[in-house]
């Protein structure tokens, strides 16, 4: 578990560091996710980059034109607490809530959350859900990309070895919508998700019909899931108990959860991803109609 310890006090030179040890160092922030790995020697690296000392990286940022914006060293707590982000994007912090302890909240970080790429984590199906955007930088220049394209596989992204995760976008909600994070878990929050789920509607106030839908779960395939079918269900149509029902039905049909899971079967995981999109849509729509 030997390794150099390295504190770059730029972006610049965090991306030296990376280019200069190639597959030989791991970038961390927060540290709950990587330096576990560490202990447990499911990773070895040569050299740890703590980005923590880099400033400018912890902001959180909105306006109502362009969204939020968010920096990777955003602690999990930061977006749990800030009365913005409960005004402006409240499922956001309902989730950030839901990731751990107070202790490990104020330690994680949002990019640490995203680039650890598990199947359970809090804030890759959620920022999934609210169309985020990633702002990348690297030695070829600067991209940016959609979360839904980000996860490639259990903690694995399309993060290039030299490449650094610096920021996050998230456009503005549309208007009369509507959010809602649920968590399955043995022990509540400070336990990993059996199933997890996020749920947004956007309501016609006019029509009282469902102008658009996302439901994203977790935990139930390599990579955050978007139950497109069953938004499909939903969308442009009143929504009562048997049209609830059915788009449930869809999202457990369209999750794929891995055979040996110790943390679940595949069909009691499928089940709890039928029992929660139902769950999740009820509430929102109770919500929504109660205003």
């Amino acid at each position: 578990m030997k390794f150099d310890y390295l504190e770059p006090q730029s972006i610049e030179e965090a991306l030296s560091l990376l280019s200069q040890y190639p597959g030989k160092s791991k970038i961390i922030a927060g540290g709950t996710d990587v330096m576990l790995q560490i202990r447990n020697r499911a990773i070895n690296p040569e050299y740890v980059i703590d980005i923590t000392r880099i400033s400018g990286l912890d902001r959180i940022t909105f306006d109502d034109g362009h969204g939020l914006r968010l920096g990777v060293l955003t602690t999990i707590r930061a977006l749990e607490t800030s009365v913005e982000l409960q005004r402006e994007y409240p499922i956001l912090s309902q989730a950030a809530g839901q990731l751990g302890s107070v202790a490990i909240r104020n330690i994680a970080t949002v990019g640490g959350n995203l680039c650890s790429a598990l199947p359970s984590a809090e804030m890759p199906q959620v920022l999934l859900g609210l169309s985020a955007r990633l702002r990348i930088v690297g030695p070829r220049g600067e991209r940016t990309l959609p979360v839904e394209d980000f996860f490639i596989g259990v903690g694995r992204t399309l993060l290039e070895p030299d490449e650094l995760l610096v920021e996050i976008f998230v456009p503005p909600m549309a208007p009369h919508t509507s959010g809602i994070y649920m968590k399955h878990s043995p022990r509540g929050p400070i336990d990993l998700a059996i199933v997890n789920i996020t749920v947004l509607i956007t309501m016609d106030p006019e029509e009282t019909t469902c102008k658009d839908a996302k439901i994203v779960l977790g935990a139930v395939a390599p990579t955050p899931l978007r139950a497109r079918k069953a938004e499909d269900i939903l969308k442009g149509r009143s929504i009562d108990g048997a049209l609830t029902d059915k788009a449930a039905q869809a999202a457990s049909e369209e999750a794929h959860p891995r055979h040996g899971s110790i943390r679940g079967s595949v069909e009691y995981k499928k089940e709890m991803g039928r029992v929660l999109t139902g769950r999740a849509i009820r509430e929102l729509i109770g919500e929504v109609m109660g205003r």
